[in-house]
């Protein structure tokens, strides 16, 4: 039985399952349960026993077993809000304290203060999805008060789900019928923009015992880290990054036609033991998109040890080019005119490179050494080199190509905002090797010069400054870590498609700029895409209750159930800050307000914009969170 709400502590009830048991009702004293057509029922005060007019006697659920019954259920994990605590806040939940919320659950994490998890350990697994878009006018929930005398971070009551209802809220009553309160929140930002919510989720201060276990691994391994094999792949992280493996390394990957592997190392010492000098090539490679998709159209590799370039070769697809992608490749038709080279020759010249023969010894005849009347055994091969990429699973996939033995500059380091995420070859360049590259603009990028940039890391990492290497947010790192740490069988997986679809039909998802492709932020800029119609929302409400009927259909019982939405509609804020963008931007360039406001796009910025900015970005910050537990 779920305790009853009070102004201090407020409780999530569930909302199914609510007629199971509408055919037996209860009291102290006896039980009485409706018989079927074909006789009477007479029960005795204890409920021992029911008989039927037939004569047949059975017996019926004894007072024992229901308080058993009722024992199992006072077990049952629960989330309760308390009122009292978020009360006394000046601001709603965090995306920070939902993401502590799920270390709690699954890490190690302390229990939140604005909510009191019952039974927190019959919890068998944890679910949290990411449904930006909807909003309390689409779930019909009161709007967020804006009265001085009303708490505007109290958690709402959502109202029951009624079948004669219309709207946008019948359109998603998995809502309605899974929770039963929508508690307000706030995303990550400052004055004038709204920081990532999906990077503060994902990342998490660090502990002060795992920051010190850190720090002296660290110190430990820059003593002997002092050679680029030190940074060989696993296979566990091969197969963790989507690399194509070699069948012998392990059975996980499957050459489809046209593939290669490098043949298997034999009667050579394991990669990384110290002694055994390997060459080490760098290599880039370049694609196009072709009728069959990405093929490769140039190749870049470089030897790590003496700076030179190996192999350099244009590559003629078997497919007519759709897109040559010269903004990223570099290549054009020109360059490819009068190529020949198909790709079943460039693999036969880096398979030459990876598998180098056995060198022949020939006898010296001015040695004074009486030669052996037995011929010599003949020496043993070089060892396999090593490849090394940034992102270098994506190269051996352009090649077609399987190999033991690779280094992955992007894997080396790490990105600021830690895991999944990889930090970009042009960044890293930048920022450890203080130089810029890839910066050519529409005339794309070279490969060897990327290829340079990837043993110019390992140099850095394994030099006089390893280290300072990545040290930008020592005291983070990825929640995946953390649920690693917590428990080692943990596993993440993505959930079903068709979660940001409504965000997409509202108009709320708008294209981020890149270096290749800067959005526009001109006052003339094309608008965001009008309102959808009442037919398409109701159509996106009605496949986003679906998709979220199916994933909660599909959770084993016990599994908490965690749904919030991010943020609400950021394309006011968006376009407030182009604006005040290309104003700064004008300003720095040395031009005076009255000049840009005479300009061509007569800008302008005043405080009465200043403030509706920090309107703007204050009402894209709010959100909602839904807390429930399958049972």
């Amino acid at each position: 039985m779920s305790p009853t709400p009070s102004s201090s502590l407020n409780a999530i009830v569930p909302k199914e399952n609510k007629d199971d048991n509408a055919n037996i009702m209860t009291s102290a004293s006896a039980t009485v349960v409706t018989a079927p057509s074909t006789g009477t029922v007479a029960t005795s005060g204890e409920g021992s026993a029911t008989t039927i007019e037939t004569g047949t006697w059975t017996k019926v659920e004894k007072r024992k077993k229901k308080k058993m019954a009722k024992a199992e259920a006072k077990n049952d994990p629960r989330f309760m809000y308390s009122n009292h605590e978020i009360a006394r806040r000046s601001n709603a939940i965090g995306v920070e304290e939902i993401r502590d919320l799920v270390l709690h659950l699954v890490a190690d994490a302390p229990n939140p203060n604005w909510l009191r998890v019952e039974n927190g350990s019959s919890i068998q697994k944890v679910v949290v999805l990411m449904v930006p878009g909807l909003t309390n006018q689409l779930l019909s929930l009161p709007p967020i008060p804006t009265s001085a005398t009303t708490n505007p971070n109290l958690p709402l009551s959502i109202p029951l789900h009624s079948p004669a209802k219309t709207g946008t809220a019948a359109a998603i009553p998995f809502v309605a019928t899974t929770f039963s309160h929508a508690c307000p929140t706030r995303a990550p930002g400052d004055q004038y923009r709204m920081h990532s919510v999906l990077s503060t989720f994902f990342s998490c201060p660090m502990s002060a015992e795992e920051k010190k276990r850190r720090i002296n691994q660290r110190l430990k391994s820059d003593k002997s880290k002092t050679d680029p094999t030190q940074y060989l792949l696993t296979l566990e992280q091969m197969i963790e990054n989507d690399y194509p493996v070699p069948s012998y390394m392990a059975d996980v990957f499957q050459k489809p036609e046209g593939w290669v592997e490098t043949p298997q190392p034999l009667n050579e010492p394991p990669a990384g033991i110290s002694g055994v000098k390997r060459k080490i090539y760098a290599i880039d490679c370049e694609m196009c998109i072709t009728e069959d998709g990405k093929e490769l159209t140039r190749i870049s590799i470089i030897d790590f040890h003496t700076n030179n370039v190996v192999y350099d070769q244009l590559v003629k697809p078997s497919k007519p080019i759709v897109d040559y992608l010269t903004r990223f490749s570099g290549i054009t038709e020109q360059h490819l005119a009068s190529v020949t080279t198909t790709l079943a020759e460039v693999q036969t010249k880096v398979l030459s490179l990876l598998s180098p023969a056995t060198p022949v010894l020939t006898p010296n005849p001015f040695s004074m050494k009486p030669s052996n009347s037995s011929p010599s055994s003949p020496p043993p091969p070089p060892p396999t080199p090593i490849l090394m990429g940034h992102s270098l699973e994506s190269d051996l996939r352009a090649l077609k190509l399987c190999h033991p033995y690779c280094i992955d500059t992007a894997l080396m380091y790490h990105h600021p905002r830690g895991r999944p995420l990889k930090p970009g070859l042009a960044w890293l360049t930048k920022r450890w090797c203080g130089r810029e590259i890839q910066t050519r603009g529409e005339g794309g990028h070279d490969p060897e010069e990327d290829a340079r940039a990837c043993f110019g890391f390992a140099e850095e990492k394994v030099g006089g400054r390893s280290r300072i290497w990545a040290r930008f947010k020592t005291d983070q790192e990825s929640i995946f870590e953390r649920f690693g740490r917590a428990s080692p069988g943990n596993a993440v997986q993505d959930p079903e498609e068709g979660l940001t679809a409504l965000a997409d039909t509202l108009g709320w998802i708008t294209p981020r700029g890149t270096q290749d492709t800067p959005v526009s932020t001109s006052p003339a800029a094309p608008q965001p895409p009008a309102s959808p119609t009442d037919d398409q929302l109701q159509s996106t409400l009605a496949s986003l209750n679906s998709n979220l009927s199916k994933i909660h259909a599909s959770l084993p019982p016990r599994t908490a159930f965690v749904l919030f939405t991010g943020h609400s509609d950021p394309r006011r804020m968006t376009q407030l800050n182009s604006r005040k963008a290309q104003f700064d931007n004008a300003l720095r360039a040395g031009r005076s307000p009255e000049e840009i406001a005479t300009g061509e796009n007569g800008l302008r910025w005043t405080a009465a914009d200043g403030r509706a900015l920090e309107e703007a970005v204050e009402l894209a910050r709010r959100g909602l969170v839904f807390l429930g537990v399958k049972m």
